[in-house]
């Protein structure tokens, strides 16, 4: 009798197993335990072409299963490795990089650097003109600096893009600075000397001045929301 009680829970063990395995595949699979029993008979049966309709249903069920088990995420020990075109990506771009500069005129010239000082302008702090530009705006350092140049070849208000220092403003003049010659604004002479020195280089037109240019005017352009992304990479030039 024992024998028997024990038979007859392992074929209910059995059956509810079986049960739950047949679920679980509907469930993942969509396709229902009579598809499966049809597609047995179609393959079993030349004749049973009445089964053709379940048989594809079943087809197109086993299809949808394999694709839901492809997208299943794998477990792997191997560490995701980035390629260098994905680490390229990650940093951020350069305003070189970040805009087409061909579309702009470009103009080949000599550019040094001036600071505000005694050793560019024979002025000291406390002359009433000490840091202040021909146009009579204050000299900047920013994203759009103060540069000086030949009010006949960039008139001032000219905005140019200087590769390596940024956009300038053209706000003023220098007795040695004529023709093809500009003149970049720094803070101080270290700054001249580590970061620019003297280059020849090419520099790119974005608007050409009408003669004037104001203290608002070049803060209106400093505070440009298309312009701030690029503001960290200024501040690690200072």
């Amino acid at each position: 009798m024992e024998i028997v009680k024990t038979i007859f829970r392992r074929v209910v063990m059995i059956c509810l197993f079986s049960l739950a395995l047949l679920t679980t595949f509907e469930s993942i699979s969509g396709v229902s335990a009579k598809q499966l029993s049809n597609w047995w008979i179609f393959d079993n049966d030349p004749f049973a072409n009445t089964y053709v309709e379940d048989r594809n249903g079943f087809d197109a069920g086993l299809k949808r299963f394999t694709m839901r088990f492809r997208s299943l995420p794998m477990f792997s020990n191997q560490p995701k490795m980035m390629s260098s075109a994905e680490v390229v990506e990650s940093e951020p771009l350069t305003l070189e990089e970040a805009i087409d500069w061909s579309q702009y005129p470009s103009h080949r010239v000599v550019a040094t650097g001036y600071t505000a000082g005694f050793e560019s302008t024979g002025k000291r702090p406390g002359h009433p003109q000490y840091g202040i530009t021909k146009s009579g705006v204050t000299v900047k350092r920013d994203l759009y600096s103060t540069i000086a140049a030949d009010t006949r070849v960039f008139p001032i208000g000219s905005i140019l893009f200087i590769p390596g220092y940024g956009y300038g403003v053209v706000a003023d003049t220098g007795s040695a600075i004529k023709g093809n010659k500009i003149d970049l604004y720094y803070e101080t002479v270290q700054d001249v000397f580590q970061q620019w020195g003297k280059k020849e280089v090419e520099v790119y037109i974005v608007e050409r001045g009408n003669g004037r240019l104001t203290n608002e005017e070049l803060q209106s352009l400093n505070e440009a929301e298309a312009v701030q992304v690029f503001r960290r990479q200024l501040s690690f030039a200072k």
